[in-house]
């Protein structure tokens, strides 16, 4: 084995496919010598703790896995890199949705009212919303009734399950709005979860950031490179790559880049979901 070649990465097993995927990806970087292996893990909190532990060398980072490991990583006096990303991680948006005959007009109006969020480790249905929320002047607990969809905690909203089950319980009247990721709005109006014109957009979130491939702290250079090289290789028309991007909903691996981050870290302070070196807060917080 040449260790300068060899790479284990570390993924979250939220679906099944995810087994698929990265046996594509291990075989790809096989044929084009780099010694690729992965390790699964239920939940992404485990999985940052096992890049301080020396087990994996990356990991397929959540983005709030990615400011978990850059705030455990400052307090140790380390540092880890986000090398790479997909085009479709970049500048997506949360809404706040309401139905389509709701009397709620404006955010002023969700005061006194039930706001149905995703998980609770949930960026996109649930911190950046409430973060975008609290910049507006409207406090979940405060101004209004935050109900919490806890599908699935520790994988970070990549288990839409939450998003989900607040859609429908806004439709039931259930809730008064509810938070999704602009993606997921249009997923299930395909899908028929939100029948076409039953919904309307009462507030959209400025832009930020997904996943990303996260290194661990001394990480292998030469691997690394290699790894990212490979990636951005990936080419769309290639008939043998494009089922593995299909899968992994992307059409071009893009470099990492850490600015479409900063809504989130905030929404994480505000929130108290980590502390300044990574500890989890909230008490109720099952993963």
């Amino acid at each position: 084995m040449n260790t300068k070649h060899s790479l284990v990465m570390g993924a979250v097993a939220y679906a099944p496919k995810v087994v698929t995927i990265w046996e594509g990806f291990k075989a790809f970087f096989h044929e084009r010598g780099l010694d690729f292996d992965f390790v699964l893990f239920s939940n992404y909190e485990r999985q940052v703790e096992a890049q301080f532990e020396g087990q994996i060398q990356v990991a397929w980072n959540s983005p709030l896995a990615w400011e978990r490991a850059r705030r455990m990583a400052r307090a140790r006096g380390q540092s880890v890199q986000a090398v790479a990303m997909r085009d479709t991680d970049c500048d997506l948006h949360s809404l706040v949705v309401v139905r389509a005959d709701s009397p709620l007009h404006n955010l002023a109006d969700l005061r006194g009212k039930t706001l149905g969020v995703g998980a609770i480790d949930s960026p996109q249905a649930t911190l950046i919303p409430l973060d975008h929320l609290r910049q507006c002047g409207l406090v979940g607990g405060r101004d209004f009734r935050v109900r919490r969809f806890d599908v699935l905690g520790g994988k970070h909203g990549d288990h839409i399950g939450g998003e989900r089950e607040a859609a429908q319980a806004l439709l039931a009247g259930e809730v008064d709005a509810c938070c999704m990721i602009d993606g997921n709005h249009l997923a299930f109006g395909l899908d028929g979860t939100l029948p076409a014109g039953s919904t309307r957009i009462l507030a959209t979130t400025g832009a930020y950031d997904h996943c990303n491939f996260t290194t661990s702290p001394n990480a292998p250079t030469e691997a690394i490179a290699l790894f990212t090289e490979l990636l951005f290789s990936m080419r769309w028309d290639d008939p043998m790559v494009r089922p593995l991007l299909e899968l992994e909903g992307l059409r071009e691996w893009r470099p990492g880049r850490i600015s479409g981050y900063d809504m989130l870290s905030r929404a994480v302070d505000d929130e108290e979901f980590y502390s300044q070196d990574g500890h989890i807060l909230p008490a109720d917080y099952r993963y």
